[in-house]
């Protein structure tokens, strides 16, 4: 059910629920039965049912990459900002709350004049002191403080969560940026065998020419095999330098402080195993976004409340002691002092239309949070479905692909040998080192991209914020 209909029956169960208080009381919005069953794409040998563990990347045994994760779980610019939104949020909560609490107000004042002291007229002007000491308590009747905490409480929440899924971005990206970089390097590492493969194979060329075995023409196209293998270099190397800077930036570093492990990384971290993903239900409970539009529905339903709340009068219990004497001494003196107690209560009588509009911007507000929920659910499943689908066929690929090289590494030495031999034709050895040279390459860019589809399923189940380490903000301005 969605829309008003089902806005409506959120409200109507929280409304009976909150007794005097006028607005509605939140009640959170039930998931489809569905979306709490198996994901659709966790296939067997793939995936494993087994709950997703707070510090996923810890699976790979890298301690390179747990070091990183962690530095940047600490020191990451984007969740210094996200928790000092927290901090904000939480301060206003307590602002919220502190409402709660009796104002008071003491004055002392010493004047020169005429005046009324609280038991006389002064009969000529002098100096004289006055002394008081006021307390009021609203009484909260029909809940106005009560939807305010509320509301305060269900944003603070929200930024909390809002921080926890900046700590998630933040996990996956180092670990992608780390993947990356070491990816890069495994490529390059395959880039310089091919070109050393083909390398081999111009060499032979040229030593045939120089016995008159092959023309330039044949040489020449040894030559440009040779140049476009060597001509794949720089833009691995320029990619591989581009991802070690955001590496260092995702630390909060400065670019000439790019981390020397990952510098030297020449492989992606990649799990051999399936990998665990729970179920729909432990997903929708773990996404820090899903919780987050939760508690920003909480809010929109309090701020209804509040908005309701405005129709009605304010009743202040209010109480004070004030007192007036020529000299100091003379203030403690009861003869000196008026006091008074009672209730006050004040009803600045609404602009009828005015306040139903903002009861109906409150409403508003609510259906799309509601909305906004909703979609957010579909998009976690969404997002996690579209992960594992990739990473599925990226498997798949890798498997031909491995197949692949081996086929091509076992055809490339008996053809450099025919060759050499003078069975083989420039034109056939071109071929077998062409499929050599692209399938090694080939598998070494799978192989990133099975660590990059990894941990991109590893960010869409939501998980790195959990017992995460406490993060370094800088001092307040002094």
């Amino acid at each position: 059910m969605r829309g008003a209909a089902r806005l409506g029956l959120i409200l109507a169960a929280g409304a009976l629920a909150a007794g005097c208080v006028v607005g509605p009381r939140y009640v959170a919005p039930s998931p489809p039965a569905s979306a709490r069953g198996p994901l659709q794409s966790a296939a067997a040998g793939v995936t494993d049912p087994a709950p997703l563990p707070a510090h996923w990347w810890r699976l790979y045994d890298d301690p390179a990459l747990d070091a990183l994760v962690t530095k940047a779980l600490r020191e990451n610019d984007d969740l210094k900002v996200a928790q000092a939104n927290l901090l904000y949020a939480q301060a206003a909560l307590r602002e919220a709350e502190d409402g709660r609490f009796p104002g008071t107000t003491l004055t002392t004042q010493a004047d020169y004049g005429k005046a009324f002291l609280p038991t006389k007229l002064l009969a000529s002007p002098r100096t004289y002191e006055l002394a008081g000491f006021n307390a009021s308590y609203q009484v909260d009747l029909f809940g106005r403080l009560t939807q305010t905490i509320r509301a305060a409480r269900a944003d603070a929440e929200a930024a909390a969560a809002a921080r926890d899924l900046v700590r998630v971005t933040v996990a996956a990206e180092t670990a992608s940026a780390y993947a990356a970089a070491c990816g890069y390097g495994e490529q390059l590492a395959a880039a310089r065998e091919s070109l050393a493969v083909v390398q081999r194979g111009y060499d032979l060329a040229v030593a045939q020419r120089d016995a008159g075995a092959l023309s330039d023409f044949e040489v020449d196209q040894e030559r440009a095999l040779l140049e476009q293998t060597r001509a794949a270099i720089p833009p691995l190397e320029g990619a591989r330098r581009a991802q070690l800077f955001v590496l260092t930036a995702l630390l909060g570093e400065t670019p000439d402080h790019v981390p020397a492990a990952a510098s030297a990384c020449i492989a992606p971290p990649r799990l051999a195993q399936p990998l665990p993903v729970g179920d729909g239900a432990a997903l929708l409970k773990r996404r820090p976004d899903v919780r987050e539009a939760d508690r920003t529905l909480a809010a929109a339903t309090a701020h209804i409340g509040v908005a309701v709340s405005a129709l009605y009068p304010t009743i202040t219990l209010g109480g004070g002691y004030n007192a007036g004497a020529i000299s100091p001494a003379g203030l403690g003196k009861i003869a000196n002092a008026t006091y008074s107690v009672g209730p006050l209560v004040s009803w600045s009588v609404p602009n009828l239309l005015l306040a139903r509009d903002q009861i109906r911007q409150a409403n508003a507000e609510a259906q799309g949070a509601l909305a906004s929920f909703d979609s957010t659910l579909v998009k976690a499943l969404s997002e996690t479905e579209q992960a594992l689908s990739v990473y599925e066929a990226e498997l798949a690929r890798h498997d031909a692909l491995a197949a692949a090289r081996t086929a091509a590494q076992n055809a490339l030495s008996p053809a450099q040998v025919q060759f050499k031999a003078g069975s083989y034709s420039v034109v056939d050895l071109l071929s077998v080192q062409a499929a050599a040279v692209n399938a090694n390459q080939a598998l070494a860019a799978s192989d990133q991209a099975l660590a990059a589809d990894q941990i991109a399923v590893f960010q869409a189940l939501g998980g790195g914020w959990q017992d995460a380490p406490p993060v370094n903000l800088p001092p307040p301005p002094r």
